[in-house]
């Protein structure tokens, strides 16, 4: 009896791949912005498949109402029941729910606490956390505790996707000491911190906000572009130096942070965090 539970193992194995769904979704995503409506030979070009092929999926997915003929034009366009697939789900979820299956895949193979946090003025108030168990630190990172942006990894990646005058009003207004000998307080060397950070997409903490803690962080993006919160990932200094850290934990939390602002955009920016 197959089993509900999910196997890396088997969704890995092509022969467990459906090849039908696998083509009849090509076919969806043969339609775009630019080629709202196409012939069936433009979606067999686009898709790799065969004219036969591509009929006869096109006509099944016409008789499931996710594609429609576009009257007196041998074309077809997608229907309105497309946005079912996906934007329902997704306009009922927020950014908490749909990032704690994802922060916890991180624990303990990538890191040993990840995290979902977002701004309220100099803050970053935390509103998910997956961790292990962080031994003589005595830090408090449950949802709803708060850190000063301007000395964290993640406060970083959130204030360096503001504009600059914004960058400075909320640092000017907080209360910025010394939470290591590693912290910056000065708010211009801050300021060109968040410049870096903006310009390759990701922060970086090394016992910055605490000593022997090691971060790296990515915002999730509106879609406008601006903030809407952000994701870390943490490990205690002793478990690996900072670059094999940071080369293993940088593309995870990129990615997650990419995966979420893609889910935000696919809802038309319906998603939100519930506190």
């Amino acid at each position: 009896m197959a089993s509900d539970a999910p196997d890396k193992t088997a969704e890995d194995n092509p022969k467990n791949l459906v090849q039908s769904v696998a083509k009849a979704f090509a076919v969806l995503r043969a339609f775009d912005a630019n080629l709202p409506e196409l012939t069936i030979s433009e979606i067999a070009a686009r898709t790799a498949l065969d004219r036969g092929t591509s009929f006869r999926l096109v006509h099944t997915l016409c008789a499931l109402g996710y594609l429609a003929p576009v009257p007196r034009a041998k074309r077809y366009r997608l229907t309105l029941k497309c946005l079912e697939l996906g934007y329902t789900p997704l306009a009922r979820a927020d950014l908490k729910r749909l990032s704690k299956p994802l922060l916890d895949e991180m624990i303990p193979d990538v890191a040993d606490a990840a995290s979902l946090g977002m701004l309220d003025g100099p803050d970053v108030v935390y509103v998910e956390r997956a961790q292990v168990e962080l031994p003589q630190l005595n830090l408090d990172r449950r949802p709803g505790s708060r850190i000063g942006a301007y000395g964290s990894a993640l406060g970083h990646a959130l204030l360096a996707c503001l504009p600059v005058e914004r960058q400075r009003a909320l640092l000017e207004t907080s209360n910025r000491i010394r939470l290591s000998e590693k912290t910056l307080v000065e708010v211009d060397s801050i300021l060109a911190r968040l410049a870096e950070v903006k310009a390759r997409g990701y922060a970086v903490s090394d016992g910055e906000n605490a000593y022997g803690l090691r971060t790296v962080a990515a915002a999730i993006l509106d879609t406008d572009g601006s903030p809407i919160a952000g994701v870390s990932l943490t490990i205690h200094a002793e478990r690996m130096p900072m670059e094999r850290f940071a080369a293993r934990a940088i593309p995870e939390v990129r990615r997650i942070a990419q995966d979420l602002t893609n889910a935000n955009a696919q809802s038309f920016g319906a998603l939100r965090l519930a506190r």
